[in-house]
């Protein structure tokens, strides 16, 4: 790739690329915890009330079962989470499916400390972890399905290269969940509000500036980035759903 890309698409309008933004998140900084905790907060009050949970759950269990037991005398799922968070999804996949195995993991040390203090920390089939998506610490296919939600556009360019190529080595597919990219999500900021307060609404509205859309996926996926295979689709009220594989 030469230059930055765009992340409305190498042939995004001069208009996408003024919504484009590079301004920092609460969530992304360890300088506001009580913030930081806000948002965590609102993102799972939202989702829960949109249904974003229902369909990142529905669709990484679907997918983890696809590609359980091929080269294993069980055909229970192994998955990897990365960038858990507050957990939301974690605990749903767990509760779900008793068959599941799941490494539930995070970058940041503070989220991964109150991951292991709460219940995830002793669930039988849970295992939380400090790993950085774009250099994961695992064997090759050590996984069938890593999932990375929600995350996906606080990371730059050459991140999202990197993760790609991390996800499909350790997993035999990655599951990346973010928001459709466009302007018109900005319609959802009294939701923000509601659901976090003003902390919400910043987050929120720099995170749908911030969203790939998935013409900017593919260049990214493609031959000059992670050379993966990737299938992008809509899912309803508003979510990307990307399946990429080596």
């Amino acid at each position: 790739m030469n230059g930055p890309l765009p992340r409305g698409g190498p042939r995004a309008s001069r208009l996408d690329r003024r919504y484009e933004t590079d301004r920092p998140e609460y969530i992304d900084s360890e300088d506001h915890p009580e913030r930081q905790a806000r948002v965590l907060r609102g993102l799972d009050r939202m989702h829960r009330l949109t249904g974003g949970h229902r369909t990142v759950t529905r669709h990484t269990l679907a997918l983890a079962h696809a590609h359980a037991g091929d080269t294993r005398d069980t055909a229970a799922p192994r998955v990897l989470e990365l960038g858990a968070g507050h957990g939301g999804l974690a605990r749903r996949l767990l509760a779900a499916d008793p068959s599941v195995r799941l490494t539930v993991s995070d970058n940041s040390p503070a989220v991964v400390a109150a991951l292991r203090a709460g219940d995830l920390g002793h669930h039988p089939r849970a295992d939380v972890r400090r790993l950085d998506a774009t250099a994961v610490d695992a064997p090759d296919k050590a996984y069938d399905l890593a999932v990375f939600a929600l995350s996906l556009h606080h990371l730059p360019p050459p991140a999202v290269v990197r993760v790609l190529r991390e996800g499909t080595r350790v997993a035999r597919r990655l599951l990346l969940v973010d928001g459709w990219r466009h302007p018109a999500y900005l319609s959802a900021v009294p939701l923000l509000w509601l659901t976090g307060g003003a902390a919400h609404v910043h987050d929120g509205v720099i995170s749908f500036r911030k969203m790939y859309a998935p013409a900017a996926l593919r260049e990214l996926a493609g031959p000059r980035g992670a050379d993966v295979r990737l299938a992008v689709r809509f899912a309803f009220p508003g979510y990307l759903l990307a399946v990429a594989a080596a």
